[in-house]
Order: C-alpha cells, then structure tokens, then sequence
C-alpha cells in the first residue's frame, strides 16, 4: 500500500515573462470605476462651491482683534445665519411666492424671446434680402443695453407686469437672434455643397442639414438668454414692484434684514444654476447626432 506522501500533487506553473509579449492586468470591475468616476465629478464640482462656503461661513466669526473681524458680520453674517433665514423664508411661504412671481414674469420674457428671436435669425441668415433690409435696424438695437432703456419701458408700458415681460423680452431676443444668425451663417459650406450634390432642394437642405448643424450654436444664444432673463427681471422688480426676489432683495436692503437680503441672492444663484443645467440637457436632447 503506497502512503500519503506516494501521490504526484500537481504543483502550479511559474509563469516566465515572454519577451514582446505584454501582460495584460486583470480587469477592473465596471461599477467599481463607474462609481470612482462619479465621485470624482462630483466632488470636483462642488469643491469650489465648498471653499466659498467655508471661507463665508469662517471669515465674519474670524476675530482678529478684541471686537474686531476678518469680516463685518453686520454687513456679511456667517452662511448659517443666512441659511436660518431662507428656512424661515421658505416656512412661512413668503420666499415662494416671490420666487413664483419672478419665475413667471422671466419665463414668460424668456420663452417669447426665443419665439421670436429663433425663426427671425434664422431667416436673416439663411436669406440675403432679409438680411440686408433689417441689419441696420438689428445694429442699432443691438448696442444698446437693455437696463439704460428700463426708464423707457416703465413710462411707456407703466409699472404692471406688461414692462417687466418687455424689458426681458427685449434683453433675452439678442443674444438668441445673434447666435442664430451667425449660427446658420458658419455652417461648413463642404456640408451645403455635398447635400446639394445628392439633389436636396433648399428646404430640404435648410432642414435636414443648416438647421442641425446650427443647434449648438443657437443653444448658446438661449443659455446666454437665460443668465441674462434673470439678470434683467431682478433690476426690473426693484421699481415698482410688490412681488418678487429683486423686491424681497430690496425690502430686505431697505430693512436692515440682511440674512434675508442674502437668502434672496442665494435663490437667484440656484435658480440660475438650475435653469442652466436644464438647458444644457435639451441642448443635448437636440443634438443627439454629435458625436462626443
């Protein structure tokens, strides 16, 4: 009878690096890198944000002399405070009915604006008449801004919500008509000439190639429109106004609420960040067809 130690045990082979031959690591697991890359985005994205928060929040309670701060926290108080403020802004209803108020009247501008400002740019630039019949009205308007004109609007339209939709509707059609234009004037005429070759008449042509390969462009215009919708409404909500974060923003300032001034501000920031992203979305809902 053999023993134990009789039985041939399979040792396991050393693996002898071949020259020329390159070993490939073992693979990684895709949601393990999925995931680190996830968190690498985010955190990258919002550490700026957090710095800005922690210097805001440090810098009006930073003494740095009996009584005296890096910061006045009368002028500037410390983040949590004006969190508190917007809390308490938000319980009681008041931050949403102004934000309400301003969301109405700048979408309203907004979505006129680009109504408008789309179909005309893309007739100026895909037509020569048209072009050349408006474009001096268009330089005229063009340079000048849409706040220097708020006077105009008020006395003309009165203080209702007419001049405040206006004003917004005229600050937000620039940048929409301009990029539209030049957007259908840079298309790569390689484009144009090979569509034409293949036999597309002119609408087809405007439509299966000009216009596709001008919405990033224009989208450009729409998101440089949004800021300003914004921007607009909050100047214009500080005359005459009795409803909105410009007017929460004012009351505020006139107050002596300071938290409270700075909650408004904060609204304005996250609603134009949100508006932002939201746009970045639909640019890439239309633009499927490009490639990354």
């Amino acid at each position: 009878m053999s023993s134990i130690t009789d039985v041939p045990v399979a040792l396991p082979e050393r693996v002898v690096p071949v020259a020329g031959v390159t070993v490939s690591p073992a693979p990684v697991n895709p949601w393990y890198r999925t995931g680190a890359r996830f968190f690498t985005t985010v955190f990258t994205r919002i550490a700026a944000i957090g710095a800005l928060a922690l210097v805001w929040q440090l810098a009006p309670q930073w003494e740095t002399a009996p009584g005296e701060y890096l910061v006045d926290p009368t002028f500037l108080p410390p983040l949590s405070e004006v969190l508190v403020a917007w809390w308490d802004l938000l319980i009681s209803g008041e931050l949403w009915t102004h934000t309400e108020a301003s969301l109405v009247r700048s979408a309203a501008g907004f979505g006129l604006a680009i109504a408008i400002a789309v179909p005309l740019g893309l007739l100026i630039g895909w037509y020569s008449p048209v072009a050349n019949l408006l474009n001096p009205l268009l330089e005229v308007f063009r340079n000048t801004a849409a706040l220097a004109i708020l006077p105009v609007f008020v006395l003309i339209l009165g203080l209702g919500e007419t001049s405040k939709i206006s004003i917004i509707l005229y600050g937000c059609t620039w940048p929409i008509l301009l990029n539209t234009v030049s957007a259908v004037r840079t298309v790569d005429p390689l484009l144009i000439k090979s569509a034409r070759s293949l036999g597309l008449g002119p609408v087809r042509l405007f439509q299966k190639v000009v216009l596709p390969a001008a919405v990033p462009t224009i989208f450009t215009g729409i998101r440089l429109a949004g800021a300003a919708s914004i921007l607009i409404l909050i100047a214009a909500e500080m005359v005459g106004a009795k409803a909105g974060l410009g007017y929460l923003i004012n009351y505020a300032q006139y107050n002596f609420a300071v938290p409270d001034m700075y909650a408004g501000i904060i609204t304005i920031s996250a609603i134009g960040l949100i508006v932002n992203q939201l746009l970045i979305a639909t640019e890439r809902r239309f633009s499927t067809w490009r490639t990354n």
